[in-house]
């Protein structure tokens, strides 16, 4: 995926100066240190190059979004056919080339050629104007920090051209009588384009069957790589390389990075999928239990903003209120990803479900600053609630607590942090996240759309109340 950096400009400052744009253009693209590729693509004069421009960029699959940016005075009415049609992520870069004003060399010529300040403002205006989402990075083109947002964006971009075109497949239906696993998947799709749909276990089982020994074995030594093994009885682990090799099948297959089980639909099955589902998470598919596809789906959009990074389904456990800590596990299903150190795995009875002990990889989480975040289903919307919080080392062994597991102080504080969350309708499930941050959060659900909750050191139960009820009033159906 890569960028278009189209430049505005207009024709009547003549060639010489058109090609000097063009030119410093260039070098601030050059200049870019990016977590994805941009290209410069045009100088856009006249309405017409817009258009045509546009019409590419919708229908280039390589084509994640387009900056752009205003190096002399642009008139924007000859943007508006063209940002009408403009179907991918854009973001305004209010950049200039030079820095600082030279005392010697400014002359008319010189503020003829650099007035961002000027045709910015102008850019500004339409997009204001058309009321379109976009993203605004004021700053110079060199400033690493400036570079950072403008990453976080792209980011920001990739998740939301990854969902609009994300399956999810779903074994089995969500746990019974559970309120927040359900959701409309009409409206998730024509908001963020997921396309959810169910296979039933048995098709599951069917290809469980088919997967051969051989298979089994390649998978097996590649766990035997990254992961120890805590025990000489391998084969629950491998009824569990079993199992995810039949699920990534079917993945492939239907072109799905995400999926769903519950434990409560299990047919056929000797083992829940343990082991099978962490690993197909740390090779960067999304996963929700008890049928939650809405955080299925959202674990798969983060990794795909941040591939090499560290991102987790997850669940909160219980509480110390001692230490005002949150423990976060699940029963099987928590990516090595986040291991403070390398993983084992272990086989234990599971307690619920019915099934064989199965294998799963046990460690302690890292520490250090992330974020927890839940997408629910608001009634007629869709909300995204983020949450800050700092992970610790756990302070106790649990040793009789076989399972992968994190613990966080949330924010603004304990107390305060599980009230906001309460009040603002989060899930129990959630994805843990230690890359996203919040221009890259803010940046997506503008994209999409979507209501965004922030709760971090500055939230108040009071102010989160009032601008819940906003929301109501901005995103009602």
């Amino acid at each position: 995926m890569k960028f278009w950096f189209v430049t505005g400009s207009q024709k009547m400052y003549g060639e010489e100066t058109l090609r000097q744009v063009e030119a410093d253009s260039k070098e601030i693209v050059a200049g870019l240190k990016l977590p994805f590729p941009v290209e410069y693509k045009l100088t856009a004069k006249s309405n017409d190059e817009i258009v045509k421009l546009v019409r590419e960029a919708n229908f280039d699959d390589e084509c994640a979004g387009i900056i752009t940016f205003c190096h002399t005075f642009s008139p924007s009415k000859m943007w508006i056919n063209g940002l009408n049609l403009l179907q991918k992520p854009w973001l305004h870069f209010h950049t200039q080339f030079n820095a600082a004003i030279p005392n010697d060399a400014i002359d008319m010529d010189y503020m003829n050629l650099h007035q961002s300040a000027h045709g910015d403002r102008e850019h500004g205006f339409i997009g204001a104007r058309m009321r379109l989402p976009r993203a605004v990075v004021a700053g110079h083109w060199q400033d690493p920090a400036v570079q950072q947002k403008i990453g976080d964006w792209q980011r920001a971009a990739i998740g939301a051209l990854f969902s609009r075109d994300l399956k999810i497949v779903r074994f089995g239906d969500n746990m019974r009588q559970v309120a927040v696993t359900e959701g409309d998947k009409v409206g998730v799709q024509m908001t963020l384009g997921w396309q959810v749909n169910t296979w039933a276990v048995g098709d599951l089982v069917k290809e469980m069957d088919a997967v051969t020994e051989a298979e089994i074995d390649t998978l097996v030594a590649e766990y035997e790589k990254l992961y120890d093994f805590d025990q000489k009885d391998i084969e629950p682990i491998r009824y569990q390389a079993r199992e995810e090799i039949a699920i990534e099948k079917i993945l492939v297959r239907e072109g799905a990075k995400a999926f769903s089980n519950t434990f409560e639909d299990l047919y056929g099955m000797k083992q829940l999928p343990g082991l099978a589902t962490q690993h197909l998470m740390h090779k960067g598919y999304g996963f929700g239990a008890e049928g939650d596809w809405k955080t299925a789906g959202l674990v798969a959009v983060i990794k795909a903003m941040y591939p090499d990074g560290q991102a987790s389904f997850m669940e909160d456990y219980t509480y110390d209120y001692e230490h005002e800590l949150i423990l976060g596990a699940h029963m099987l299903e928590v990516d090595p990803c986040i291991a403070a150190d390398r993983p084992r795995i272990e086989v234990h009875p599971l307690g619920i479900g019915g099934k064989e002990p199965p294998a799963r990889i046990v460690f302690e989480g890292r520490a250090g600053a992330a974020k927890v975040l839940s997408m629910i289903d608001a009634g007629g919307r869709l909300r995204l609630i983020v949450q800050d919080v700092t992970c610790e080392k756990p302070f106790q062994s649990m040793p009789n607590l076989p399972v992968a597991r994190a613990m966080w102080k949330p924010q603004p504080s304990f107390l305060k942090g599980l009230e906001c969350w309460i009040i603002a309708g989060g899930a129990h499930h959630t994805v843990l996240s230690f890359d996203i941050t919040d221009e890259a959060i803010r940046d997506f659900a503008r994209i999409m759309k979507i209501e965004l909750v922030p709760i971090n050191a500055s939230t108040t139960c009071e102010g989160l109340e009032r601008d819940l009820m906003l929301g109501d009033i901005i995103y009602r159906a």
